[in-house]
């Protein structure tokens, strides 16, 4: 049915557009009192809890940062099955992102591209509505992701950061430093031990006893990987989350002049899998058994997720496949995960 319904109606609307209104749909589920109602049936059975950062995960499936920018639909969110939502990127400052049309899809490719901009109303507004979602029993696990506001110069990154961190952590279940962004000038440059280092010192102190993950490109070569593995391990981070979004656009089914057309922005979807999946693997050879990573990209499906799991991933995230799965994608992420589940007991009682 939501097949019929994207091809007919959502893939005529522009693809900012139509996340504005699934959008506040999903907020609104809450508010108009179906929330709880609409969980009963999306909810992820016990047997699926994660136990990672100090925390109880209802799901290994959460849902990645870019969907909900601002906290506004954390938990509608939940209430459609995910077990937890890492809302953001919140910058300092609030800013409104790039110029329209920042957000495209490449459906042949079951994919996105995006220069949002992290778009959003800053970190003292968001801090309030998060502030009140932290005093709710009932809500998803809440993760936060900052970055740098667009107007504060690199070398004054820090002192940007540490801002967001002192004002957010308090309210976040766990806080992540993105410095992966391909939508921020100056932004992936961080990445780079020297700058990433006393970035991340920084942040840890700002954050108290909030977990603090680092986020990372899928762009760095695996030296690069390998030797921030060693820096979270140096540094007694709490995590990894691999990986955002990609600024290659080899392997696309679309074709190449239209996306030449659509220009710069960061590439998400099934496209990504592969690569996701690689840094994963490097990362989990890398760190203690008992670092939290989470990996995103590419993942479409309970497979892609058990997938994941199966390699070394603590929890996984997914975005994109929203888009092209519809309301109840975790409901069928999570259901699909409960099976796969039952068919491994069934086989190793039967080996």
């Amino acid at each position: 049915m939501y097949r019929l319904l994207f091809s007919l109606f959502f893939a005529r609307m522009d693809p900012e557009q139509a996340h504005q209104l699934a959008f506040r749909v999903i907020r609104g589920l809450p508010v108009l009192g179906f929330g709880r109602l609409v969980e009963r049936w999306t909810g992820p059975s016990p047997d699926l809890a994660v136990e990672a950062l100090g925390l109880r995960f209802p799901s290994p499936f959460g849902v990645a940062a870019g969907f909900d920018k601002d906290a506004l639909a954390v938990r509608g969110l939940g209430n459609l099955g995910f077990g937890h939502v890492e809302v953001g990127t919140i910058t300092a400052l609030p800013q409104p992102g790039n110029d329209r049309p920042r957000l495209f899809r490449l459906v042949a490719d079951r994919a996105l591209i995006n220069r949002m901009g992290f778009n959003n109303g800053g970190a003292d507004a968001a801090a309030g509505r998060l502030s009140r979602l932290a005093r709710r029993r009932h809500r998803p696990v809440l993760g936060v992701n900052i970055g740098k506001s667009r107007v504060t110069p690199v070398e004054q990154a820090v002192d940007d950061y540490v801002r967001s961190a002192k004002v957010l952590a308090p309210y976040a279940d766990y806080l992540v430093v993105n410095v992966s962004s391909p939508n921020t000038p100056g932004l992936r440059g961080l990445q780079e031990l020297d700058a990433l280092a006393p970035l991340l010192e920084a942040v840890r102190a700002a954050a108290g006893r909030t977990p603090l993950l680092v986020k990372i490109a899928p762009d760095l070569d695996d030296a690069e990987v390998v030797r921030i593995c060693e820096l979270v391990g140096r540094l007694g981070l709490d995590g990894i989350i691999a990986t955002n979004t990609t600024i290659s656009r080899e392997g696309l089914v679309t074709p190449a002049a239209e996306v030449e057309a659509i220009g710069a922005g960061g590439l998400s979807g099934a496209p990504l899998a592969a690569r996701s999946l690689a840094v994963l693997r490097i990362i989990r050879e890398h760190v203690p058994a008992s670092l939290c990573v989470i990996s995103v990209g590419g993942v479409e499906t309970a497979d892609d997720v058990r997938e994941r799991l199966d390699a070394g991933a603590t929890l996984v995230q997914g975005y994109t496949a929203f888009i092209y799965r519809g309301p109840l994608w975790a409901r069928q992420v999570n259901r699909g995960l409960e099976r796969l589940r039952r068919e491994r007991a069934v086989g190793a009682s039967a080996a």
